[in-house]
């Protein structure tokens, strides 16, 4: 392919030997300066179709950047990918002696800052932080060559559309643009027509396919019992390296508990853990130190790990294009993998518009030949769960203590046996003599009295005190305000 001698050497270093579909057809274009649109799932090998002849355009026209400035841009949409595109940049261009840095949210600006201070070649960058920076004048792109959209589709989902838009005005006209994407919705095509100029496309896959490597099933199973499912999967030790996906970040959390509390070693990476901890877990992961890696969507971006033997989606996803993310993560550089997706009844949609998307009929697993399922079922029998509770019956067969519907025992006002107050009966306690006659009033105009009442129940004609006259009667003092005197407060 013409590639410069020094890249030739660091890649025979990394083991490269043979370029995949996308290489082939994308590094030529790219070495002439052309705009490119490249459409490929992931583990194809995006990052060094497009890595790799920007190095060797920067080292066939080899300028010092000016302070706060770079020479190419690319914008990765998670932390974890732009982390991954930076260390593949330097490990391919590790004999040229190029300034890279990487930016995203969650860290300090310090670091950050001094990188760009000294001046760039390569900036690697979430959209957020580069934001930032850039509105804080300590990143300039006035001079920027090469601009490299990765990922466009998930930027699209992430709502980074006017982001990516103001920083692309920020960039001069006269530039190469770069666009990759694994899926191509009717969104991407418009901002690829908006970014790119005259670009040459380069599709190694029919749109929105899944790898022909993986094999896919589903699992019909009621949402209650996936965890259970899951924790069995588990006990086949052919389960050496996998991904569990989830919808939430507290979900991946809820998950990794449980497998945990079941022996099986695993921790989740998600939108709401610090950048130390994501980068923890996923080191874990790597090492082999974690046998299961929980992640929502957005963190599994860039979670490019060797040997994932399975992908299990815990829960579908609402976008179908993020299927072909999520079980990309397996069968990666040329291995083979296994994709299985717990299907509740509520979520039948989401798999008929990822069977749509994908183009393809997603085999059911036979409950009747798969071990976990068995032995889930098994389980549940002996412990009981889901027998109908049924009540004892009488000799008629007449259940016991259920009274007949629509008929009410209190409705003739009798006391029922064994407690309960008598149908409509009257509050209080004031003997029979009282309920018997109502009280009366009597008050004589002469005597000038007050009106009491009279009753027949001896116990309410007992001797009460006389009133006083009404010139004696002292009158209550006005209560002051508690405002100073300034009026009553309103309620």
């Amino acid at each position: 392919m013409g590639l410069n001698p020094a890249l030739l050497q660091a890649l025979k270093a990394e083991g490269y030997e043979t370029p995949t579909p996308i290489q082939q057809q994308a590094i030529p274009q790219v070495m002439t300066g052309k705009d490119l649109l490249g459409i490929a799932q992931t583990g194809t090998g995006k990052t060094a179709a497009f890595a790799l002849p920007i190095l060797h355009r920067l080292a066939a026209n080899r300028i010092a950047p000016q302070p706060r400035t770079t020479r190419c841009l690319v914008l990765s949409p998670t932390r974890e990918l732009a982390t991954q595109i930076g260390e593949s940049f330097k490990a391919y261009g590790k004999h040229l002696g190029f300034r890279v840095a990487v930016i995203f949210g969650g860290v300090k600006y310090g670091a950050q800052e001094r990188a760009l201070q000294q001046g760039l070649d390569i900036l690697v960058a979430a959209p957020g932080r580069l934001l930032d920076h850039i509105q804080q004048k300590t990143l300039d792109l006035s001079s920027t060559e090469i601009f490299v959209l990765d990922e466009a589709d998930q930027m699209l989902d992430l709502g980074f559309i006017k982001p990516i838009r103001q920083i692309v005005s920020r960039i001069p006209a006269r530039r190469q643009n770069l666009f990759f994407s694994a899926t191509m919705p009717s969104e991407i095509g418009k901002l690829a027509g908006e970014l790119l100029k005259d670009p040459v496309k380069v599709q190694v896959t029919p749109q929105a396919t899944t790898v022909e490597r993986i094999k896919q099933s589903v699992v019909h199973i009621e949402q209650g019992r996936k965890r259970a499912l899951l924790t069995e999967l588990f006990s086949d030790p052919g389960y050496t390296r996998c991904l569990v996906f989830t919808k939430t970040k507290h979900g991946a959390d809820k998950v990794a508990a449980y497998l945990e509390a079941g022996g099986v070693e695993a921790g989740a990476i998600h939108g709401n853990k610090s950048q130390p901890q994501r980068e923890r877990t996923l080191e874990a992961f790597k090492k082999g130190k974690l046998r299961v890696l929980v992640a929502t969507d957005i963190a599994a971006r860039g979670i490019d790990v060797d040997g994932v033997t399975h992908v299990v989606n815990f829960e579908l996803p609402y976008v179908p294009e993020a299927y072909v993310h999520r079980i990309g993560r397996t069968a990666r550089a040329g291995a083979d993998g296994t994709a299985i997706s717990f299907v509740a009844g509520d979520e039948m949609k989401l798999l008929k518009d990822i069977e749509k998307v994908t183009r393809q009929k997603i085999p059911a697993i036979d409950r009747r030949n798969d071990r976990a399922l068995q032995a889930l079922d098994a389980s549940i029998m002996a412990s009981g769960v889901g027998k109908k509770a049924t009540l004892p019956e009488r000799e008629g067969g007449e259940r016991q203590n259920q009274p007949r519907r629509g008929r009410n025992p209190h409705r003739d006002g009798v006391r029922p046996e064994g407690g309960g107050q008598p149908h409509r009966q009257r509050k209080g306690n004031r003997g029979d003599a009282a309920r018997a006659a109502p009280p009366v009033r009597a008050y004589d105009p002469m005597s000038g009295e007050r009106p009491r009442t009279v009753n027949n129940d001896p116990r309410a004609n007992e001797a009460r005190s006389e009133p006083k006259p009404v010139g004696e009667m002292k009158r209550r003092p006005r209560r002051r305000p508690s405002n100073g005197g300034k009026g009553y407060a309103k309620a």
